[in-house]
């Protein structure tokens, strides 16, 4: 990779010694790992870095993602340029010495002024420099018995990057009001910034009708359908959507779709699959797997209704997307969905199959009300622009710099 730094320079010369007039910012890219594809951290992860790339050049900012290039991992996919020096590191290959102290010695090593960690999981360690992490949301905290692995690891974790960090970005108020109600951190170290949705994917332009033929074909999709995507792990609580959708149809003849669900196997996930699969002649749970941002955008603009039935979400990108495609869409009522969605949907119990059901019937048998939603959702997903998410949070690693 040109103008590669070597892991070799020792020392920290930052702007923080007024040596510099450039802030300096070190980039955790643990997170962009390969087998973390179609994850939510890695999405937001790559797309802040892709931003932060773009502005480097006309910035009194100088990124420094930290990279192992012997390792499979997306950041090695980004060039070196103005204001953006990719800096190579040794201690990355090891994940447990990188999350307990390497990625902090290889900022210091970068001469950076400030760390910023994507994701809870990396220790702040002193006195090497100061470091900003995201920690989206506390679903181990919350629901351990949801959490893929270990939990109290994950809680141990969290307490120890909101203890020793200079800031904490988290994805919405209702994460922000967690953090402070479970780890007392004082209210002034937590900053909500909201994620963005790619306008150039997921926006309202008809799909491409050879290309929707396709890939409807390619999973024998041949009538209406309601539609989610995300990874299938308990917490999307897709076992109650499987019942309430069947619910729905055994009440009303007059319905007749199909439920897709496109998204990778997580974890927990066997209830969802044998739900999926005990149908018989009442519906038809289609699974396709992950599906690239192209195809979902197409699913999403052809649904006939999107469900969002979490327990619970940090922030739900799938939501957003679903709104900027004009997909009518309803959702739980639960943790930061209302925030989120600001108020422009419809909202059900999650843990209610009967409630659940009776907002999809109603609302499949609604034109108008489908249509109101399809409005309001595309006029609410565009405030969220992963411009706006880089923009203050490069103002929240300067202040904390320094």
């Amino acid at each position: 990779m040109s103008g590669l730094i070597s892991g070799t320079d020792k020392g920290h010369m930052g702007s923080s010694n007024g040596k510099y007039a450039k802030t300096t910012i070190a980039f955790d890219t643990w997170p962009l790992a390969s087998r973390f594809r179609n994850t939510g951290i890695y999405v937001y992860a790559r797309r802040l870095l892709s931003r932060f790339r773009d502005i480097a050049g006309d910035r009194s900012v100088e990124f420094r993602p930290l990279i192992c290039e012997a390792l499979a991992n997306d950041a090695n996919q980004f060039e070196a340029g103005p204001g953006f020096q990719p800096y190579q590191t040794n201690f990355m290959r090891v994940g447990r010495m990188w999350l307990n102290g390497g990625a902090c010695v290889s900022a210091w090593r970068s001469k950076a002024d400030v760390l910023f960690c994507p994701s809870g999981t990396t220790l702040p360690v002193k006195p090497f420099v100061p470091m900003v992490a995201t920690i989206h949301d506390v679903t181990p905290v919350i629901f351990p018995e949801f959490a893929n692995g270990d939990a109290p690891g994950l809680r141990s974790a969290f307490a120890r990057t909101t203890k020793f960090s200079r800031a904490i970005i988290t994805d919405s108020i209702c994460s922000k009001q967690d953090l402070i109600e479970i780890f007392h951190v004082p209210e002034s170290r937590v900053h909500v910034v909201y994620l963005g949705c790619d306008e150039t994917i997921f926006n309202e332009s008809a799909p491409d009708q050879k290309q929707r033929a396709a890939l409807l074909g390619k999973f024998a999709i041949n009538k209406p359908f309601i539609f989610h995507h995300g990874m299938i792990q308990p917490r999307k609580n897709l076992k109650r959507l499987i019942e309430a959708y069947r619910l729905v149809l055994s009440r009303n003849r007059n319905l007749d779709l199909d439920l897709v669900l496109a998204g990778d196997l997580g974890w927990q996930y066997e209830k969802t699959l044998a739900s999926a699969n005990l149908g018989g002649t009442l519906g038809r749970v289609v699974l396709t797997g992950p599906v690239a941002d192209p195809e979902l955008s197409i699913f999403l603009k052809t649904a006939a209704l999107v469900v969002v039935p979490s327990l619970y979400e940090g922030f739900c990108l799938p939501l957003v997307e679903a709104m900027a495609c004009g997909a009518p869409t309803i959702c739980s009522g639960s943790s930061c969905l209302p925030e989120v969605s600001g108020g422009a949907l419809r909202y059900f119990d999650p843990l209610s199959v009967e409630e659940m059901s009776v907002c999809i019937e109603e609302t499949l048998e609604n034109s108008d009300l489908r249509a109101s939603l399809s409005s309001k959702g595309k006029e609410r997903a565009s405030s969220f622009r992963w411009q706006h998410c880089a923009e203050e949070t490069l103002a929240i690693l300067k202040s904390a710099a320094h």
